[in-house]
């Protein structure tokens, strides 16, 4: 049966909608924020949850609630921006090896093969950890760790399409390689990009919470999720919310993230091109 066809069921509506508000708080999150994420009051200190603060606060007298709700807006914020970079490396990298062949194809072959024999997070962390903590640093070390997926799958694809009949008759009309790849293999390539695009969010989203979570990701005083797990694990008998609030919402926008990107993979990919 071809999955293409299928429609979406039940979880995968679910997973949709998880991520729909998810988007829509980060969206809203400077206008529906109670308080300033940042804004310290020491006579507040780890309040319970109540009327004035209906998730509590934390160590430093912060509005729990505020925080995550600017967190979502930074989590999936770098989150796209990360994957976006990861894709335009990949891609431009894919496309090079795929259409040049030879031993352009052979040397950049060698180096993914060298990316993809370390582990990834290992050396996600010895990078960031070579760099200055920060936002720059964070997504240096994950493009740097994450582009050679895309650029295999990519390189596969174009692979298929130098060789087909169409691109055959393109070249033998005289036409650019710069124009067979712009508006023939890009627009190829779409769908392809589209869902390993979705797919490698939910990646970036917990690779950029570990990071924070051991210290050298974004750093205080940002409303980070890793940073308020890491921040609540101190408390986590006493005041269990500091730990399980950015938690829960790691969880399940890294799961919805996920299972709309498998759907999507079942539908539009091939297995081969996953090495599946």
């Amino acid at each position: 049966m071809d999955n293409r066809r299928l429609p979406f069921g039940g979880l995968e509506y679910a997973a949709l909608t998880v991520l729909l508000f998810f988007l829509l708080i980060g969206f809203l999150a400077p206008w529906i924020m109670p308080y300033a994420p940042d804004q310290i009051n020491m006579e507040e200190v780890l309040q319970a949850p109540g009327a004035a603060y209906l998730l509590g606060t934390d160590p430093l007298g912060r509005d729990i609630l505020s925080r995550l709700l600017m967190g979502t807006r930074i989590s999936i914020g770098f989150a796209v921006v990360t994957t976006f970079c990861t894709m335009g490396v990949g891609l431009v990298v894919g496309i090079l090896s795929g259409w040049c062949g030879g031993k352009v194809d052979a040397a950049v072959q060698t180096v993914v093969n060298i990316f993809q024999g370390v582990p990834s997070f290992s050396l996600m962390i010895a990078l960031a950890g070579l760099l200055e903590p920060g936002f720059v640093s964070m997504l240096i070390a994950i493009v740097a760790t994450s582009w050679t997926g895309f650029s295999r799958v990519v390189r596969g694809e174009v692979l298929r399409l130098k060789n087909s009949p169409f691109v055959e008759g393109l070249r033998a009309l005289g036409a650019e390689p710069s124009f067979i790849i712009r508006y023939y293999v890009l627009r190829s390539l779409a769908p392809v990009i589209s869902v390993l695009f979705t797919i490698r969010v939910g990646s970036v989203l917990l690779s950029a919470a570990g990071l924070s979570y051991i210290g050298i990701g974004l750093q205080p005083p940002l409303a980070d999720w890793g940073l308020m797990v890491n921040e609540g694990q101190t408390y986590c008998r006493t005041y269990p919310l500091l730990l399980y609030a950015p938690g829960a919402c790691i969880f399940f926008l890294c799961l919805s993230v996920n299972l709309l990107g498998e759907s999507l993979k079942r539908r539009f990919m091939k297995p081969d091109w996953l090495g599946k």
